[in-house]
C-alpha cells in the first residue's frame, strides 16, 4: 500500500525530477509531467485534489488500455482524460516495488534521451519500458 509520501520519494530519487508547488504532488522532468495527484472535478463543486490517487503518464492509448483492462482495481480513467496517455492509480492498491516500477517507467518517457543515462548511472532499477520514448 502507497501513499504520497512514498509517491514523494518514488518520483525525487529520480534524477532531474522538479517538485511543481501544489497542494498535493506533481512531479516534472524537462518541463514535463509524469505523475501528479489527481484533480477530482464533480459538476458544480471547486476542484479537490485527491492525494490517494495519482495521475500517471503511460505513453499511449493502448497501453492506457492494457493497464485498465487487466487491473480495474488498480488502475482506472475518466472521461476528461479520454485519448489522454494518462491513467489514475489508486494508491492504496499498488505496492511500493509496483509504484518503483511505474514512476520510473513515466519517468523514462518524458525524459529527454539526454537524461536517460544520468538515470542508470544513478543505479535506478531496470523496469520493461521502451526507454528511447522520452521527448
Amino acid at each position: 500500500m502507497a501513499d504520497a509520501d512514498d509517491v514523494r520519494r518514488v518520483a525525487l530519487a529520480l534524477p532531474h525530477t522538479v517538485e511543481i508547488p501544489s497542494d498535493g504532488f506533481d512531479f516534472r522532468v524537462a518541463d514535463k509531467g509524469f505523475i501528479w495527484s489527481y484533480p477530482e472535478r464533480v459538476p458544480g463543486q471547486p476542484r479537490v485534489l485527491r492525494l490517494d490517487i495519482a495521475v500517471l503518464f503511460v505513453g499511449d492509448e493502448a497501453e492506457k488500455q492494457a493497464l485498465v483492462l487487466g487491473e480495474p482495481d488498480l488502475f482506472f480513467t475518466t472521461p476528461g482524460y479520454a485519448g489522454l496517455p494518462l491513467v489514475l492509480v489508486r494508491l492504496a492498491a499498488v505496492d511500493l516495488e509496483r509504484l518503483r516500477e511505474l514512476v520510473t517507467d513515466a519517468w523514462r518517457m518524458r525524459a529527454p534521451e539526454a537524461l536517460l543515462g544520468d538515470l542508470d548511472d544513478a543505479g535506478a532499477p531496470v523496469v520493461a519500458s521502451d526507454a528511447g520514448a522520452g521527448g
